[in-house]
């Protein structure tokens, strides 16, 4: 029993023994190869994107290799060169040609760094040729071919033993190696599935022995052994631990270390950019607060202080009374000598008296010609207003936001002239919310969830939705032809004569290139002994983690690429998703890109067109009830569109506004004495005649625009109107109230009286008029083209309005005054009533009101103390408010309520990955061809470590602060790239008919055999300036493909703009990835940031020799014409109110006879009402921006309504004392100011409320309440307490002149009473 269980062993050992050579037909010795010389193409591979030859198995010594075998080994594989006739290797000269053309493939993308391709080739070439070879290979599938008539074993598959040492080194120096036209890394096209992110040393050299992703000729597995396992190795092999270079090192063959780009370890020190500036604290407190209660209390102990020394000056005189208790104008009691009146009072009244005769004498020939004056007034502004027939409004946003000589709008223009517009976009972001997410167990990939969004049914519905939109087609007058996507798109990779096929179309169904045959594909596959069946899943993921494969690792053999020929990002593709777990992404991203066109191009009308019947097409899919997804979209003319629309459904919310008003005003200024005598005092006729002389105005400085040529806006018809008849309606109120309360003198007729009212009130008007009219003329100064229209229509129509005002209105009264005179109704002047009209005027509601109540309790002792506080800690509460005001305009709030741009905004910052592409744009004036300029522009070996690209790619490593998160995409780079004679880019003809020109990639290796730049022994490839300019346009023109991917065409042939002639590049572009953006405060942020880092690398790149000194590195991207006004926005929203505030100081002074002291206090009265509402403005969320600020000048305009009336008649009362001058004041103007402005804006502002426009809402709505509350809480509560305590000293001029009008009347009375007797 023993004996046969011996033999038996002995039989197991020796059948074991044979089964071993069967398999390896070799020992694994040093000095001894597994393979030599070529055994034909691998018949098991299918599909191969490159020639597949394969090794023939072959035990034997290693070779010695000599001659041009020689030259060539050490041409691909230096590393094993050891000397000539002292080298020898395991690989023919045919395997090192084979191995040189796999290897081309590679370098083109790692060429950049010497030591990484290096070290790449050192990994191939030991499995390859090493003379070691058997020591690190172990053959494992053999198939037996017959070549030449001799039968012989095809190598199709072997083990390769490496330490982790030596793979982990490899895979080290490679990692960061970029792409610089995507901005991505080199390791994400060669880790298959994994991408970048994921990739490790083992999964690099994995994919690089995978013969299913089309590159590999045959199957390698790669067992990496770490050092401390070398006990794992099969008796006889050694795990392959040669030298590496690490990145920073230079190469046996005098490459250069790589640049820091695309290596870490040779970055020089850069010290992080420091925290940002914190706000502005005082011991941990806030500073301006601080500032703002030292500056409240410092105020309040001086007015307390103020109060106490006028307590101890004694007690104020007050109003006497006589016996019979009647109150004695202590006034008539004053004597007042010539000699003590000032100047200033002199002047004062001068002012006044001449006002007073001038507007006296002409509001008398107006009223005694009305029909004359009405007619002729009608004329005029027929007359001007046929100039709206020139008017050009303008809604483009561009030119209404931006100044065209500022500085976003000068560098766009630049852009545009140089590079043509950028691409209009129309994009749709999809979700299903509600599916079930479900687990795939995939073969290659693993157990993987996925959302419920990521289905095959919702993919089909995608693409048929994509396809119905490629589908588009209508007629265009413009283009005289049928018109469809391929005659707006944008091709990249066909501009000139592009098919539908070639046009940018971006979305997960290009991964399958747009086929359903490739989307229901199927096939069985076999992995470690395991067969499946791979799906459109398995392509899926393996294309999102690597966008750039033209062929999969599964066995469907699909591309990645799509069907126009570019790679299309995952993050173009979907959304939603968190550390790019892509199949768990929540939406759908379905990108059409056009180009763009300028306004007086005929295509424009054809695309803004085709984005018509995109938008039918999506809204009617949309309400389909079959419909399975949830989805928002725009086109690039949304916004416009919706502005455009919201500005049209909201005109009747305006002319509702408008009746409001009138109907407010045509009954409030009616004298009612009676119920019978109603239709007599009502004053619709002059309400109305008041409306529509606002219009009038408004319509005249329109058609003078018109024929000056300056545009208007939507704005402007909107908010004018509102503005002069706010300013209007209280000059209407004053001169119709003084009128009705005034009595008609004796012998004095009613042209008289209206001449002699219009004198008393006029200055009054025109003081607010002119101050108001030249504080707009100024605020044209703006630079913000909307502001300065609306400045100048805003100022033209109320200095217009006060014209007509004192014309026409002063006609309509008067004729309103004979029908009433006559008891005639205000409509029906045709009938009449017996009721005669009362004797005594009437003194309305109102003022009997203020003065016998408001008035005297609100100038109480207690009340104004009490004012004065509260109104003084208003006023620096609001500084501090002030100082948090959020600066900028999100575009949400552009979009009415019930836009579908809502939902766009709110899925694109929900569901996006990454930000807008921004440019960074380099004008005329740097040598690109010279050494020293490639230098300062690469990021590749040998470029200068602070150069363009490369600052760039330092700002990218700190995205929370630069906003920068993608590095610039380098046409230099890839240029030099594809220059690398180390790839197989750039060659020359060397024979057929082009002779001696470019040859592209694709071409035969025979007829192209000189490479455009020689081989250098530091890798270092740059060419000469004529070099330069001699392949600068094959590059550009060059389509990439899997032979050269670096060919220029589509990423870089619009990004670079020579001199005809000299061939001088006048303007090129780097495209670098902002991070997404979420609101206005970003935008400007990142656009300030770009520019500090761009104005660091212009800086830079003048101190190079020859480069010009107005040569300039610029950012631009779309958005920053809309968002560089907020980086001057407070400057030049200072310096505009500071403006408008000048003039209403100064024509206060002057129309006051040089009345300072009236003039400083209205001033700071204006002053605080617009502090005031910017601290409600930051309490009521309303954001500080151009249509801020044009309401802020508007309040500026309507507050010195409020003010000035009341400070000018406090001024010129001739009361004693300053509290009874300011309960005269209160009383008389008032009234006419609460009715006048206040209740003339209130009812239409109100009505505002209910506008779809959030614009109108917030801005209009919003901002003119508080403007209207706070101005007349200034003007009818603090300025008369304010007055009360500051206000002017008794004007003694005035008061000489009213005694010497008070003596003589009496006189006058005496001598009638005299007569009589």
């Amino acid at each position: 029993m023993g004996v046969h269980r011996r033999r038996w062993d002995n039989t197991i050992t020796l059948l074991a023994i044979a089964a071993c050579l069967v398999f390896s037909d070799a020992q694994h010795e040093p000095g001894f190869c597994s393979m030599y010389d070529e055994c034909g193409t691998n018949p098991t591979v299918s599909g191969s994107l490159l020639n597949s030859s394969v090794p023939c198995k072959n035990y034997g010594a290693a070779r010695q290799v000599v001659g041009e075998h020689y030259k060539l080994l050490k041409q691909v594989c230096p590393m094993l060169d050891r000397g000539e006739g002292q080298t020898f290797a395991c690989c023919s000269v045919q395997q090192l040609m084979s191995l040189q053309s796999s290897l081309t493939l590679s370098k083109a993308v790692l060429l950049r760094c010497p030591s990484c391709a290096y070290n790449f080739a050192h990994v191939h070439c030991v499995t390859t040729c090493s003379p070691n070879q058997s020591q690190t290979i172990n053959i494992t599938r053999t198939i037996p071919v017959n070549i030449s008539g001799t039968e012989k074993e095809a190598v199709v598959a072997y083990q390769t033993y490496i330490s982790t040492d030596f793979s982990d080194a490899s895979f080290r120096s490679c990692k960061n190696v970029r792409i610089p036209a995507t901005g991505g890394f080199a390791i994400a096209t060669m880790c298959g599935r994994y991408g970048a992110k994921l990739c490790t040393a083992q999964r690099w050299l994995d994919f690089q022995g995978d013969s299913s992703n089309g590159l590999a000729p045959l199957d390698i597995d790669f067992r990496l052994i770490p050092p401390e396992q070398s006990a794992d190795v099969p008796a006889g092999m050694v795990a392959y631990a040669g030298m590496v270079l690490g990145c920073n090192e230079t190469t046996p063959t005098g490459g250069k270390e790589c640049s820091c780009q695309d290596c870490e370890d040779s970055c020089p020190p850069v010290p992080p950019p420091g925290p940002p500036p914190g706000p502005f604290m005082i011991r941990d407190v806030d500073g301006v607060l601080v500032i703002c209660s030292i500056l409240f209390f410092f105020i309040l102990l001086m007015f307390l202080v103020y109060l106490i020394a006028i307590c101890c000056d004694g007690k104020k005189s007050k109003r006497r009374k006589d016996k019979n208790a009647n109150e004695v104008d202590h006034t008539l009691n004053l004597t007042v000598h010539p000699s003590e009146i000032t100047c200033t009072d002199k002047a004062s009244l001068a002012t006044q008296e001449f006002l007073g005769s001038m507007f006296q004498s002409w509001g008398t020939v107006m009223a005694r010609h009305p029909l004359k004056v009405i007619f002729a007034s009608v004329f005029v502004v027929a007359a001007f207003s046929t100039g709206m027939m020139n008017m050009e409004l303008t809604t483009d946003p561009v030119q209404l936001w931006s100044a065209p000589n500022s500085r976003a709008r000068r560098e766009k223009d630049f852009h545009d002239a140089n590079f043509a517009p950028f691409f209009r976009t129309n994009q749709l972001i999809l979700t299903a919310p509600g599916r079930p997410s479900y687990i795939y167990d995939s073969i290659l990939f693993g157990r993987t969830n996925f959302s419920g969004l990521i289905s095959k049914d919702l993919i089909l519905q995608l693409l048929e939705l994509q396809q119905k939109i490629q589908a588009i087609e209508f007629w265009s007058e413009e283009l005289n032809k049928t018109a469809s996507l391929k005659d707006v798109c944008y091709a990249p990779l066909n501009p000139t004569n592009p098919s539908l096929t070639d046009c940018a179309v971006n979305s997960l169904p290009q991964y399958f290139q747009n086929s359903v045959e490739n989307l229901n594909a199927k096939a069985n596959m076999t992995e470690l002994g395991v067969t499946k069946e791979v799906d459109w899943r398995d392509h899926f993921i393996y294309c999102v983690n690597s966008p750039l494969s033209f062929q999969d690792i599964t066995a469907l053999d699909m591309s990645c690429m799509s069907d126009y020929g570019g790679p299309v990002f995952p993050f173009l593709a979907v959304g939603g998703y968190e550390d790019e777990d892509f199949t768990n992404a929540e939406a759908f991203i379905l990108t059409f890109s056009l180009n763009n066109y300028a306004r007086d191009d005929p295509k424009f009308k054809v695309v803004e067109k085709w984005e018509s019947m995109f938008l039918e097409i999506v809204k009617d899919y949309q309400n389909d009830p079959n419909t399975n997804f949830t989805f928002a979209y725009m086109a690039e003319r949304s916004l416009e569109d919706e502005i455009n629309r919201t500005t049209v459904e909201d005109f009747p919310i305006f002319m509702i506004s408008y009746g409001v008003i009138f109907l407010y005003i045509a009954i409030a200024l009616g004298e009612y004495t009676s119920f019978k005598r109603i239709l007599v005092d009502s004053k619709i006729v002059v309400g109305l005649g008041g409306i529509l002389i606002v219009g009038c105005s408004v319509l005249t400085s329109m058609g003078f625009y018109g024929w000056v040529g300056i545009p208007s806006s939507l704005i402007i018809v909107q908010v004018v109107p509102f503005l002069v008849l706010a300013v209007g309606a209280d000059n209407i109120f004053i001169f119709v109230l003084e009128y009705q309360r005034d009595e008609r003198r004796s012998g004095e007729t009613r042209e008289e009286q209206i001449g002699r009212v219009l004198g008393s009130v006029a200055p009054s008007m025109l003081l607010c008029s002119l101050s108001e009219s030249v504080c707009f003329f100024l605020g044209a100064l703006s630079t913000m083209p909307a502001v300065k229209t609306f400045a100048l229509y805003a100022a033209l129509s109320v200095l217009i309005d006060f014209l007509l005002q004192m014309t026409a209105f002063v006609a309509l009264l008067s004729l309103d005054a004979r029908r009433q005179d006559a008891n005639r109704y205000d409509v029906a002047c045709c009938v009449r009533v017996k009721n005669p009209p009362p004797s005594k005027p009437n003194q309305g509601f109102l003022f009997p009101l203020m003065k016998k109540y408001y008035a005297p309790a609100l100038l109480c002792g207690f009340s104004r103390i009490v004012v004065m506080v509260v109104f003084l800690f208003m006023f620096c509460a609001s500084i501090f408010l002030m100082c948090h005001v959020k600066v900028g305009l999100d575009q949400e709030l552009s979009m009415p309520t019930d836009s579908y741009m809502l939902r766009y905004f709110e899925y694109l910052n929900k569901y996006f990955e990454v930000g807008v592409p921004t440019y960074f744009v380099t004008t005329k004036g740097f040598n690109f061809s010279s050494l020293a300029g490639m230098n300062a522009v690469c990021s590749s070996v040998g470029c200068d470590q602070f150069s363009l690209t490369q600052k760039i790619q330092y700002a990218t490593e700190y995205p929370e602060r630069s906003y920068m998160a993608i590095p610039a995409s380098s046409w230099v780079d890839d240029f030099i790239d594809w220059l690398n004679p180390g790839s197989r880019c750039c060659r020359i003809y060397t024979s057929g008919p082009n002779t001696g020109k470019f040859c592209p990639a694709s071409e035969s290796a025979f007829l192209c055999l000189r490479r455009c730049m020689p081989l250098t022994e530091d890798g270092v490839v740059r060419p000469n300036e004529t070099e330069f300019n001699t392949f600068l346009p094959s590059f550009l023109g060059n389509r990439p493909d899997l032979q050269c991917p670096k060919g220029g065409l589509g990423a870089y042939d619009t990004a670079v703009v020579a001199d005809n002639v000299t061939g001088e590049i006048v303007a090129s572009r780097f495209m670098a990835y902002h991070t997404p953006l979420k609101n206005s405060q970003e935008y400007t942020t990142a656009l300030k940031i770009a520019r500090e880092l761009a104005h660091n690398i212009t800086m830079a790149m003048r101190d190079m020799n020859g480069t010009d000194p107005d040569f300039e590195v610029f950012p631009y991207t779309v958005t920053y014409v809309f968002y560089e006004q907020y980086l001057s926005i407070v400057y030049e929203g200072l310096v505009n109110i500071a403006l408008c505030l000048l003039p209403t100081f100064i024509v206060c002074c002057i129309l006051l006879g040089m009345d300072l002291l009236s003039g400083l206090l209205n001033l700071l009265t204006i002053v605080m009402i617009t502090v005031d509402t910017v601290g409600v403005m930051t309490l009521w969320g309303i954001d500080y921006n151009a249509v801020s600020l044009i309401n802020l000048v508007t309040a500026v305009g309507i507050s010195v309504e409020f003010v000035s009336h009341m400070t000018r008649s406090f001024a010129l009362s001739t009361l004693p004392t300053r509290v009874e001058r300011a309960k005269d004041a209160t009383a008389k103007m008032g009234s006419a100011v609460f009715a006048g402005v206040a209740m003339t804006n209130l009812p239409g502002i109100i009505v505002l409320a209910f506008a779809k426009a959030q614009l109108i809402q917030i801005f209009f709505f919003r901002l003119n309440l508080v403007i209207t509350l706070l101005g007349m809480a200034h003007g009818l509560i603090f300025l008369p307490v304010f007055l009360s305590y500051f206000g002017p000293p008794l004007n003694k001029a005035v008061l000489l002149e009213a005694q010497k009008k008070k003596a003589q009347e009496m006189e006058s009375r005496n001598k009638t009473l005299t007569t009589k007797l």
